[in-house]
């Protein structure tokens, strides 16, 4: 998906306050100076400097939330979900009204499986900060996930009014009715999208359409010129598409094919890799 971002890493901690309350009870000034050199130790690309600094802050300052949260947002992006969620409960602990915090969980809790955690997460990160709901894509792959089809297709709905030619949103709406009401009635309600310039999404959004094929597809992914880093992204993105086609048009066989190749071979170091394994591991546990 079109990667709509949220109060970033780095020089921009220094934004924090902006975005989270002062520490409650904090004593002093000592913590949050910690955690302004964390996030230029990471800018910088430190990572264990920084991590060290914000574990620093929070020895120095144990009932600081934003410590916690500074550092769970560390380990996000070092990919380290498990640690990741546990500073991010402490912080929730300490502080229920963080929004960035519930977001961020929201994501982590997906990379680990937690699938109605995740939901959870989500939903109150829009109850808090309404205003970013058409953003957050994430939280509909989570609904769609957890069955919540119908919310999951308001979400992509939303989403729509902001990123109106994302291949990739079209295509998550029509999984979510498609589950409700069957590929035709998707089908015919499928998004409008014009130019998403990325390849092979056209050829994708065809194949949904029931205008291309999945030859078509493939086709697209290997013509032309490409880096080998592209060409990966490529075939990750065709396969994991067509995987999701055949999976809801109940072709568990082909299905499986792609979605393995999407989560293995090809795959890649992001969110919708992170989809493509959990969609692989939810397909096991189906054998199970």
């Amino acid at each position: 998906m079109t990667l709509l971002r949220f109060p970033a890493l780095g020089i921009a901690f220094g934004l924090l306050a902006l975005v989270m309350p002062p520490a409650r009870g904090a004593a002093d000034e000592g913590g949050d100076e910690l955690l302004n050199r964390a996030g230029v130790s990471f800018a910088k690309g430190n990572r264990e400097d920084a991590i060290e600094l914000a574990t620093k802050a929070i020895e120095t300052e144990p009932k600081n939330a934003k410590a916690y949260y500074v550092r769970g947002r560390f380990y996000a992006e070092v990919r380290q979900p498990q640690k990741a969620v546990q500073d991010l409960n402490q912080a929730l602990a300490l502080d229920p009204a963080i929004p960035l915090a519930y977001y961020q969980r929201g994501a982590e809790n997906f990379k680990l499986g937690h699938i109605p955690e995740s939901a959870a997460d989500f939903d109150k990160f829009i109850d808090l900060s309404p205003a970013q709901a058409p953003k957050l894509w994430q939280r509909g792959i989570s609904l769609y996930y957890a069955g919540r089809y119908e919310d999951g297709q308001r979400q992509f709905e939303l989403h729509q009014t902001i990123n109106s030619n994302d291949v990739e949103n079209a295509v998550w709406h029509f999984l979510c009715l498609a589950r409700r009401a069957g590929i035709d009635k998707a089908r015919a309600s499928l998004l409008r999208v014009e130019n998403d310039p990325r390849v092979p999404m056209m050829q994708i959004y065809a194949l949904y359409a029931a205008k291309g094929s999945a030859e078509e597809v493939m086709k697209a992914a290997t013509t032309g010129k490409a880096s080998p880093t592209e060409l990966n992204e490529r075939m990750f993105y065709a396969h994991l598409y067509l995987g999701l086609y055949f999976d809801v048009a109940g072709n568990e066989k082909m299905a499986r094919e792609h979605i393995a190749q999407a989560a293995e071979l090809f795959k890649v170091d992001s969110y919708m890799g992170d989809v493509a394994r959990i969609h692989a591991a939810l397909m096991r546990q189906q054998n199970h």
